[in-house]
């Protein structure tokens, strides 16, 4: 009788772990997601998260703050606040409990889909427009939370062709981002789009590709946190370095709940955020699937649903200490890619650092001292890594089969619309722009939708071919 293979899909290793993937790198039981790696290297790795993702963290309430009449001493609370609740949800997702959480190394922060709603539902009001901002995400988190199970179903309409798609799209969609910060980030700012950030974006890219080609072992995982170092470094006798956020943070600063006033509850507005969650738990799966295929443990439904009820109940939650509504970063995909850390507990450091920035407001200053053309320059290869594993996915989608190129095609060419044309809806509702502006949403849904169309309905199953006796009798991993 031969012998049974060692590893099998349905081995558990303990009652609270996920299941024992087939992986040619497990060694010991442990698949490499659930390794723990010695201290100063889960810091700095951890470290190197944080660098990549502080700037999507506080850009949505740097915009939101002074659109609904926010002071700078409140915008910056608000940042603050959604550093913690960013590490709080980022904890959720790769330590998790029970059923919470995809314990994957799955970094979540503050959703910019929700950006443009939340300041038309609170433009120019003040406290109380955080207040009905606040209640909005509580309703639209616990609704998220309750239909985690059913959406996780989902995953059966996300084949290659799908996913291949969507994480090209994912990195397409970001490099605009990384774009905007080589040039300074801020279009209305003297200087924005100078050859000094262009250049500085330039000189840190070429710092971050000659790390990886150079360096070896660790230091070659934690090129992109050198280079953002580096960066900085050159930067400072460039003269656009800014120590002022040092000199005005204060040392020590807690969240205070509902800091700015209780929860408030208006339609209009549970149902525009409820709207964004939807959209939020959408991305989530897409990008679930895309960073189990990188680190070689399959998203499956359970994973998916843990994930899902850490993001809407992160998002939950968030309110509670002045956060926004939080959801997966596919920048941090794209450095697990490059990087080829696997570890859930590298970004679960992360996390806990994301929660100690947010406590101690002089040390979030230290992180933000990186200039935004340096982060562009790195981010230039972070995003570009996400869209390079979309398109090895699509080369093993059988694009030659059907119609699967075609469905490719029009996916990406739908869903590059809100890049290529940003105004190209500007006479739709609001309300339809919260899904039409995400080129990640609507692109999925098309990708969702042809793949049904021209792969499932009305096609006749194909004949399953009889395999000889002895074959079929043959024990798993007999050869």
């Amino acid at each position: 009788m031969a012998a049974q293979p060692r590893f099998r899909n349905d081995a558990v290793a303990g009652p609270d772990q996920e299941p024992i993937r087939d992986d040619p790198q497990v060694a010991d039981g442990k698949h490499p997601v659930d390794e723990t790696l010695p201290p100063l290297k889960m810091v700095t790795s951890g470290l190197q998260h944080v660098a990549a993702m502080y700037a999507g963290v506080v850009a949505p309430p740097m915009i939101v703050g002074p659109a609904v009449g926010l002071t700078a001493k409140e915008t910056a609370f608000l940042m603050g606040a959604s550093l913690f609740t960013a590490g709080i949800a980022t904890l959720l997702q790769t330590l998790g409990f029970w059923r919470i959480g995809a314990r994957l190394p799955f970094v979540n922060g503050v959703s910019f889909a929700g950006v443009t709603p939340m300041i038309a539902i609170g433009k120019d009001r003040g406290h109380d427009g955080i207040a009905v901002i606040f209640g909005a995400i509580i309703v639209a988190g616990l609704l998220g939370f309750v239909l985690a199970p059913y959406f996780c179903k989902l995953v059966r309409f996300f084949p290659p062709v799908v996913t291949g798609t969507v994480i090209t799209l994912i990195g397409v969609s970001l490099l605009p981002v990384a774009f905007n910060w080589s040039q300074g980030g801020n279009a209305t700012a003297d200087g924005y789009g100078s050859t000094t950030n262009i250049s500085m974006a330039a000189v840190t890219l070429v710092i971050v590709l000659a790390l990886r080609k150079l360096l070896r072992g660790f230091l070659q995982q934690i090129a992109i946190l050198l280079g953002l170092v580096a960066g900085t470094l050159i930067a400072i006798p460039v003269g656009i370095t800014d120590f002022g956020a040092i000199k005005d943070a204060p040392l020590i600063g807690f969240p205070t709940p509902f800091h700015f006033g209780a929860p408030q509850f208006e339609i209009a507005a549970i149902v525009s955020m409820c709207i964004v969650m939807l959209v939020c738990m959408t991305e989530s799966t897409a990008d679930m699937l895309a960073l189990g295929k990188i680190v070689g443990r399959p998203a499956d439904e359970r994973t998916i649903e843990g994930g899902l009820r850490a993001d809407t109940l992160g998002s939950a939650l968030s309110p509670l200490f002045n956060g926004f509504m939080c959801s997966a970063f596919a920048q941090n995909i794209g450095l697990v890619a490059m990087t080829k850390v696997r570890s859930r507990f590298v970004v679960a450091a992360g996390g806990g650092i994301l929660v100690v920035l947010g406590l101690v407001p002089v040390a979030a200053s230290v992180i933000a001292l990186v200039p935004l053309p340096v982060l562009g320059g790195a981010g230039i290869v972070l995003f570009g890594s996400v869209a390079a594993s979309g398109i090895q996915t699509l080369a093993g989608a059988a694009l030659e089969k059907g119609e699967n190129a075609l469905i490719v095609a029009a996916a990406v060419g739908i869903g590059l619309i809100p890049i290529a044309a940003p105004e190209f809806y500007h006479a739709f509702p609001k309300d339809l722009l919260v899904v039409l502006d995400s080129g990640i949403s609507t692109g999925c849904v098309v990708a969702i939708v042809l793949n049904l169309a021209f792969n499932h309905l009305g096609r006749k199953p194909e004949p399953v071919a009889q395999e000889p006796a002895a074959t079929a009798a043959a024990p798993v991993g007999a050869h």
